[in-house]
């Protein structure tokens, strides 16, 4: 098939999501063309089997904000008849479903029909679909969309109840390949890759996020410092956003700023992973925790809170841990006790990467997206 996908490029799981599932559909062959205002940054640009196409958008004097959605309509239309494109997929509801349903009508002017499918990630629904400016057109957008899946069960709940939406919603939780996260089975390559963060006799924490306020990555450095008070430990902080520079601050102001590793952007989050002991997850709210799956395929479970999409994932005290929003206590003292605890943890460790597996393996997930697609193009 010709698929089109558009995401937001940036660091974030729904791009992440979008990235990763262009990346596996072109590995069974299938023709992917990414269209967005800037390359996805997972992808290198050498894929064989995706292209990218840049929507340009122009500056007018006469527009204060330019018109990025209609830009990106005429540009998915163009694609889609220079390319012939069999549909679209879109992620994140705004404002992408709206310029994928006006493609649709232009191209349906020329006797063409593109199908599109939207894909509900989360704050599309939660947050931005939520503030009455874009409510309306939301939910026109997602009753419109040909086909409409969602990465939780959770998140299609919250959905129907927050958009009144009669149609169906397809469940197509989020995935990870196995292949590409996994743990490092030689002891020594993983002793000399875990040497750049920790030594030996240190337990190391991970984080990933974008470090918005959801995130809570202030909790993070809380949680860490109390552990750090128990045991020797190292944290490792991956990603950037608006909350850096206040986790900075708190980790100078606890006198822990030596014991964490402020990495940024990462590209290569599947090599990071392994070395990890624990990750921190305690979010204000995740519609799924695309980080504690990837994480948990590489064989380290996560600390996390009980919110949103994150049950349908970790099942508490078997794979992983959870606990109520702003626990930073709890979420400490539990992370000690199981790190001092190695049979206990190793059983953890191993339970999670069996749960990646079993549940949410490429494997298992793409072929699922892959008869959605059939399902509306035959």
């Amino acid at each position: 098939m010709r698929i089109g996908i558009t995401c937001y490029p940036t660091y974030g799981g729904s791009g992440v999501v979008a990235t990763e599932l262009g990346i596996e559909l072109a590995a069974l062959g299938h023709e992917i063309h990414f269209i967005s205002y800037s390359q996805p940054f997972r992808l290198s640009g050498r894929e064989t089997g995706i292209c990218y196409h840049e929507v340009p958008v122009s500056n007018y004097p006469l527009f204060e904000f330019p018109p990025y959605d209609l830009a990106l309509a005429s540009r998915m239309a163009e694609v889609a008849e220079y390319y012939g494109l069999d549909l679209l997929h879109v992620h994140y509801a705004i404002p992408h479903s709206v310029s994928a349903l006006l493609a649709r009508q232009m191209l349906a002017a020329r006797s063409r029909h593109l199908p599109f499918v939207t894909t509900l990630h989360g704050t599309d629904i939660t947050l931005v679909g939520m503030d009455h400016s874009y409510l309306p057109i939301t939910q026109y957008a997602i009753q419109q969309s040909d086909g409409v899946t969602s990465i939780s069960g959770w998140l299609r709940d919250k959905t129907v109840e927050n958009f009144s939406i009669t149609r169906s919603i397809e469940v197509i939780h989020n995935f990870v390949n196995c292949d590409q996260y996994q743990p490092i089975r030689d002891a020594a390559q993983r002793a000399a890759m875990r040497a750049r963060f920790a030594s030996p006799d240190e337990f190391l924490l991970m984080h990933l996020s974008n470090f918005r306020p959801v995130k809570r990555v202030v909790d993070v450095v809380q949680t860490f410092a109390r552990i750090a008070r128990q045991l020797p430990a190292r944290l490792a902080l991956i990603g950037d956003g608006p909350d850096r520079s206040t986790a900075e601050w708190l980790a100078h102001s606890l006198g822990i700023h030596d014991r964490i590793h402020f990495l940024g952007k990462q590209d290569r989050v599947h090599d990071l992973l392994p070395l990890a002991d624990l990750l921190l997850m305690p979010s204000e709210n995740e519609s799924f925790g695309l980080a504690a799956l990837e994480s948990m395929a590489c064989q380290t479970p996560a600390i996390a809170t009980h919110v949103g999409g994150v049950p349908e994932l970790i099942t508490h005290d078997h794979d992983g841990l959870l606990f109520p929003i702003g626990d930073v206590d709890g979420m400490a003292a539990a992370a000690v006790s199981l790190l001092q605890d190695s049979e206990r943890h190793m059983a953890m460790r191993q339970a999670a990467r069996k749960t990646a597996q079993d549940r949410f393996c490429s494997t298992r997930i793409i072929p699922r997206y892959v008869d959605f697609y059939h399902s509306l193009v035959g």
